[in-house]
């Protein structure tokens, strides 16, 4: 099916439900649907050409939903713009695409402004908010779609091929390259995530608290095919987001592994209730083991596990709730650093440099084929053939799969680091410095030696008023993984550095060691 196919079955079943919670209001699903009408019907009245890219730019903002159904039932393609980074970026990005329309939410309005000087495509700009800087604002730009036919441009087939969407990649290693996400692999996306993720619940409620420009943006998408309550918070915090669990009944939730642990950390996270959750699923980057069992210690046998990548979206592989709770009691412990089984519309395997497929137990890069994985990248045809080579698509990941089919994932091809001639995985080395229950957070590098080429270096953010030495950390290290692996230095500090997708920025902590170096390895 078309994605906005998949909302309007959702809608249709259930047009009397609420849709939305936000701060300030509410919209079922009748009202929301009749919004993402207008928008469309707005944009084909302001001039839309087929499959122009159309851009959010918000901070967590119900309107950001409605905007994005709205640009999918209009025939255009959805960007979502990262309000996280610099202007020079997202300018670059909207150049890169071509970028035509653009919704925005007027806290942004000095960036806005710069952004139209400096991306020429840009025709049309509206505010969500208000009316800005002579922008109409939502509700005025709706209006204005009064009347105006929206073209049925769908196929029997739901138009597999059709781009749904352009999204960004990280751009941890330059600049993000643009996604061409099909119709085909968001409706795959979406089916497995339903499949997977729903759970025995008649009327799922979902808290919304990760960046809608991000994985929280697809998935309340995803929630809307099944006539969820999505509740929109516009931040993350981490009190108000254990109050909302108990507030709305929560059912399900999406965390990165960071934001986990900050509620963890909490000292009321044990102050409420919250036997209504039924799926908390963490995604974006490997969660400590040790942080899964406190997890499910916590918020009880609700904790779940998805591995993705904007090029193969979100669920590549699953680990269900059941199997991280018996994990976390003690059965098959060692499942709680794997990310799961291979989802039904994919097949995974584990290849070597010469395009071989190793056996179970065998490290190499993770790849994949089958329905989910999405289009190339835009204009970048080097790129996307770099990233298809011997029929499969290369994640960059390296990792193994057991006997039994679960998937471990052991780092980033481009993070390993090279130490006396061994292979070391910052993961590997994060997770083993995070078993320590003073660590709240912890970046593990490589760095210039003369003898080994290169060094294993941790960064550590330790947990407000505990104290741990280097001598300990190291020691606990070498027991846990052997000389080789264990950190050589350790420097404590107030925070990692990240990017503005909220993962660790190893390019910018490697930066002062290496920058002298004529090349970025020893």
């Amino acid at each position: 099916m078309r994605a906005v196919d998949y909302f309007d079955k959702g809608a249709e079943t259930n047009l009397d439900r609420t849709a939305i919670i936000a701060a300030d209001a509410s919209w079922s699903y009748r009202e929301m649907r009749a919004a993402t009408e207008s928008i469309a019907s707005a944009l084909w009245a302001g001039g839309l050409r087929n499959q122009e890219p159309a851009g959010i730019y918000s901070h967590n903002d119900a309107r950001v939903l409605f905007c994005m159904l709205g640009i999918m039932r209009a025939g255009a393609v959805w960007v979502p713009i990262n309000y996280r980074n610099a202007t020079d970026a997202n300018v670059e990005y909207m150049n890169y695409v071509e970028m035509t329309w653009l919704f925005y939410h007027s806290q942004f309005r000095d960036s806005v402004r710069e952004i139209k000087q400096r991306v020429p495509s840009l025709r049309g700009v509206i505010c969500l908010d208000c009316e800005d800087e002579g922008h109409p604002s939502l509700d005025t730009f709706m209006e204005r779609g009064v009347g105006a036919e929206v073209p049925d441009w769908g196929d029997a087939y739901g138009n597999i091929d059709r781009i749904a969407g352009m999204v960004p990649t990280g751009g941890t290693t330059g600049p993000a390259k643009g996604v061409r996400v099909t119709n085909l692999a968001l409706g795959t996306m979406t089916e497995m995530a339903t499949h997977y993720w729903r759970g025995d619940v008649e009327h799922p409620v979902c808290l919304n608290t990760a960046p809608l420009s991000h994985a929280a943006g697809v998935l309340a998408f995803v929630m809307c095919s099944l006539g969820a309550t999505n509740v929109i918070m516009p931040k993350f915090d981490p009190l108000e987001v254990l109050r909302n669990i108990e507030r709305y009944k929560v059912t399900h939730l999406y965390l990165p592994p960071t934001a986990l642990y900050n509620l963890l950390a909490h000292p009321q996270v044990r102050n409420f209730d919250y036997s209504s959750l039924r799926g908390v699923l963490l995604a974006g980057s490997p969660v400590a083991p040790d942080k899964l069992r406190s997890a499910v210690e916590v918020f009880g046998p609700c904790i779940c596990q998805s591995y993705g990548q904007t090029e193969a979206p979100m669920i590549l592989t699953f680990l269900d709730c059941k199997t991280i709770a018996a994990a976390a009691a003690g059965a098959h412990p060692e499942r709680l650093a794997s990310c799961g089984k291979p989802t039904l519309a994919v097949r995974l395997a584990i290849m070597d440099e010469a395009g071989r497929i190793l056996p179970a137990g065998e490290r190499g890069e993770i790849v994949a084929r089958g329905s989910l994985v999405c289009g190339g990248y835009y204009k970048m045809p080097e790129a996307t053939a770099e990233i298809r080579t011997h029929g499969w698509h290369h994640t960059g990941d390296i990792g193994y799969m057991d006997e039994e089919g679960y998937v471990y994932i052991v780092d980033r091809k481009k993070d390993m680091i090279i130490s006396g001639g061994f292979n070391v995985y910052s993961a590997e080395v994060e997770a083993a410095v995070m078993a320590l229950p003073e660590v709240y957070e912890c970046a593990v590098i490589g760095v210039p030696h003369d003898t080994w080429g290169e060094a294993v270096k941790a960064f550590v953010v330790l947990r407000p008023d505990v104290s741990l030495s280097e001598a300990v950390i190291i020691s606990h290290c070498k027991q846990k993984l052997g000389g080789v692996k264990a950190p050589k230095s350790v420097e404590f500090c107030d925070e990692i550095p990240k990017t503005a997708a909220g993962k660790i920025d190893r390019k910018k902590i490697r930066a002062p060691y290496w920058e002298h170096a004529e090349r970025q390895v020893h």
